[in-house]
């Protein structure tokens, strides 16, 4: 039986040494970063739970192999000698998707239908099938990645994407990833005893994170896995994982955590994507413009993923906003704000320069993570 296997946790770009954070937080030390993904040497029980506890990957892959190749039939023979049929059974279903970049081996197509071949040679003779292959059983999606002629073979784990928490029942019109909401919130140095607001509040995501990391849930708690089916994963690992999951949450844990936003049908959404992640009222929810927010504690965070500005008609509006929202912080200098905009000038607007920016990527929009540190 398979013990010891390669993963693979991909990360949006700049958020690799959060992954990689999270990733040690679960006891795992034997691991390397790299640009896109963090590797994981570890026992086979870190697939569940990886799987359940990374907030801010975007998946989980088994790495099967890794090698240089310049031609088809290197390709398809170093594939071929790869130990597939430790992972794959002789009814698993096993689509092979792929890229290829900066390489010799350039046609995707071509790469994945030589990868597909390879497998189903291996597999047929290491299970001892004649003819073809069912591919009726569980789900194994296999993927070619060629970057400067190294291939790297893998298998997903995860199924859809660990953003997927099953929370979501409504979105407005430019959601914010749920793994990057995670990272915002983990990017601060709040504490679940402290005040959080987000006044830009959209469909809730950025407070509901923050609550699953202020009572320590585990996200992957209400959704399933590719992985859950594979046979040589046991039953138990599975369910020692979820058992876990389940003593670590802190349900307890009380929280004062709210969500603003000037447009009410953003609010109605947000509570119904609360209570599907079973935060029931632990999150405040208020129609609210931001110049209307007055903080009544100290020592609170604002953590937010505001309008950019970016759409026709919009720009006065949002610069308005980031005006009112510097001018009310200001008469509060012990909260710590976090704003996340792609606007250029957010800085002047806000009326103070950041103590500390990081560049990181919302989708294919470039921005920057504004932190302004209360004073203590």
């Amino acid at each position: 039986m398979v013990r010891k296997v390669t993963l693979i946790a991909t990360a949006a770009m700049g958020l690799e040494s959060v992954v990689a954070n999270e990733v040690k937080q679960l006891g795992y030390e034997d691991i390397e970063v790299e640009n896109g993904r963090v590797t994981i040497q570890a026992d086979i029980s870190a697939i569940p739970r990886l799987n359940l506890w990374l907030r801010t990957a975007d998946r989980v892959k088994l790495q099967v192999g890794k090698f240089k190749a310049y031609s088809f039939d290197e390709l398809f023979e170093q594939t071929k000698a790869l130990p597939w049929e430790q992972f794959i059974p002789e009814n698993g279903e096993f689509p092979v998707i792929g890229k290829s970049v900066k390489s010799k081996l350039y046609s995707v197509p071509d790469c994945q239908s030589i990868v597909k071949k390879a497998i189903v040679e291996r597999l047929k003779q290491k299970h001892g099938v004649a003819s073809w292959l069912k591919e009726d059983g569980a789900f194994y999606r296999t993927e070619v990645a060629i970057h400067k002629d190294t291939v790297l073979l893998s298998i997903d784990t995860s199924g859809s994407g660990l953003h997927k928490r099953g929370y979501r029942t409504g979105q407005g019109e430019a959601p914010l990833k749920e793994t990057l909401a995670a990272a915002l919130v983990q990017l601060t140095n709040w504490r679940p005893d402290r005040p959080f607001v987000d006044p830009f509040c959209g469909s809730g995501t950025i407070a509901i994170e923050a609550a699953l990391i202020g009572q320590n849930i585990a996200p992957g708690f209400n959704r399933e896995f590719a992985s859950e089916e594979w046979e040589f994963i046991p039953g138990e690992m599975w369910e020692q994982a979820f058992n876990e999951a389940e003593e670590l949450a802190d349900y307890d844990q009380p929280l004062d955590i709210t969500g603003s936003d000037i447009d009410h049908r953003m609010i109605e959404i947000a509570k119904a994507n609360a209570m599907e992640a079973g935060l029931g009222e632990l999150v405040q929810w208020k129609q609210r413009q931001v110049k209307d927010f007055r903080p009544k504690q100290e020592n609170g965070y604002v953590v937010s993923n505001p309008p950019y500005g970016e759409r026709i008609g919009e720009k006065e509006e949002v610069e308005q906003m980031y005006k009112d929202l510097g001018d009310i912080m200001a008469d509060n200098p012990s909260w710590s704000v976090y704003i996340l905009t792609s606007h250029p000038t957010f800085e002047k607007l806000y009326g103070q320069k950041a103590s500390k920016k990081r560049k990181l990527f919302n989708g294919f929009i470039k921005t920057d993570y504004y932190q302004f540190f209360g004073k203590k």
